[in-house]
């Protein structure tokens, strides 16, 4: 099975003036949102990227911008399953504002139990981008090969709920991970389990490349089932 590359959009207008942007539309990517985005590519440059999957609002399909220009052939994707969380009456509110509301601490605390006012519920939204997940898993997997490599642009609550379900954890605990505007998370799907192998990571990316098999190099191929099974010790 593949490895995803989930791509938080870069810096906005709204995390900078502390909005909840939600799905407002012409949320734009700010200065240093576009020096992100304009990063993205060299960074991603060793990849042998399969296909491009990203979320439908402005701010993502800037963030992949350059990298579509700097590859006309990389086949581009919309999924509306990855667009961010629908907020309701949340969206477009000050963060700071938004601090006092009695359903925050649940937010915090028990996410799995919350529904937005006039939105959804974050169980609703990580199912969907979970989905979303497991069905281009399997197209990439088809079409490219178990060894691929594709790139998905979202936002952070969609990118920390799908790091959870890799982890086997409850959405409960989602909010212990952090994922900042133009960071890449990267995750290596097996037929076993799922490897998180970085997590808001903003350096070099070229160690993710697909690997030579070793029998091809002049060593021993590895046995069957290898690729599923976790390094006892850590690995090199």
């Amino acid at each position: 099975m593949p490895t995803l590359l989930l791509v938080r959009h870069g810096r906005s207008t709204a995390n900078t003036s502390g909005l909840l942007a939600g799905r407002t539309p012409g949320v734009a990517l700010d200065d240093q949102g576009e020096a992100q985005a304009a990063a993205l590519t060299a960074r991603l440059a060793d990849l042998p990227l399969a296909l491009a999957v990203h979320s439908p609002l402005l701010r993502c399909r800037q963030t992949l911008q350059p990298l579509a220009d700097a590859r006309p052939d990389l086949p581009l994707y919309e999924d509306e399953r990855i667009a961010e969380c629908a907020y309701g009456d949340w969206t477009n509110r000050k963060l700071s504002e938004l601090a006092g509301e009695p359903l925050m601490a649940a937010v915090q605390q028990h996410p799995s139990s919350v529904t937005f006012p006039g939105g959804e519920t974050m169980r609703g939204m990580q199912q969907r981008a979970v989905d979303a997940v497991r069905d281009w898993n399997e197209r990439v997997t088809a079409e490219h090969g178990a060894d691929a490599v594709y790139l998905m642009c979202s936002h952070g609550d969609i990118i920390k709920s799908v790091v959870a379900d890799a982890l086997g954890l409850h959405l409960d605990l989602f909010q212990r991970v952090s994922v900042e505007p133009g960071s890449v998370t990267a995750i290596r799907y097996t037929p076993l389990r799922p490897f998180l192998v970085r997590l808001g990571d903003t350096g070099s990316l070229a160690a993710l490349a697909p690997r030579e098999p070793e029998g091809e190099a002049g060593g021993t191929a590895p046995a069957p089932g290898s690729d599923s099974d976790a390094a006892v010790g850590g690995g090199a």
